[in-house]
């Protein structure tokens, strides 16, 4: 089978925003998903080039003032426009960890990836209020899921 590539863009400006996607990271890993290799590029370092050469994207934020995280828009600013006519179907997931409720955050990746025609393949995973230890099992499930169904050829 032909190894397909799962791109990690995510914010973790936190000691507990690293556990979470070091536990995305993780769960996309997992022993039993054989032809996906995975990859964690902070939104800063993500370019265009990273975005082109994957078959599924996980995007990560921190809740931000009720939005996305500055780093995130920079990726999506720096983006959007060299991937928009060659990536549209593109599978994406999201999670936020919010402090809040998240749906700002939400609504803002949404506009975005709805204007790259990217297909979400998932709720979104909210990570909301004061940091719990849950969150971290919740993220690896989530990176399992997105990586096994990319494996399987779901997605």
């Amino acid at each position: 089978m032909a190894e397909k590539h799962l791109l990690i863009v995510a914010h973790a400006p936190s000691p507990n925003t690293q556990r979470l996607v070091e536990a995305v990271v993780r769960g996309a890993e997992h022993e039993d998903i054989e032809t996906v290799q995975t990859t964690w590029v902070p939104p800063l370092q993500a370019s265009p080039e990273d975005v082109l050469a994957c078959d599924a994207i996980i995007l990560g934020t921190t809740e931000n003032l009720g939005y996305m995280s500055g780093a995130l828009k920079d990726f999506f600013d720096r983006c959007y426009y060299p991937c928009l006519e060659k990536t549209q179907g593109l599978p994406y997931a999201l999670y936020i960890r919010a402090g809040h409720d998240g749906t700002g955050t939400r609504r803002a990746v949404e506009s975005i990836v709805t204007g790259l025609r990217w297909r979400a393949v998932r709720e979104p995973l909210i990570c909301r209020g004061a940091f719990q230890e849950s969150f971290v099992g919740q993220c690896e499930e989530f990176g399992m899921y997105v990586a096994a169904s990319l494996d399987a050829g779901i997605i």
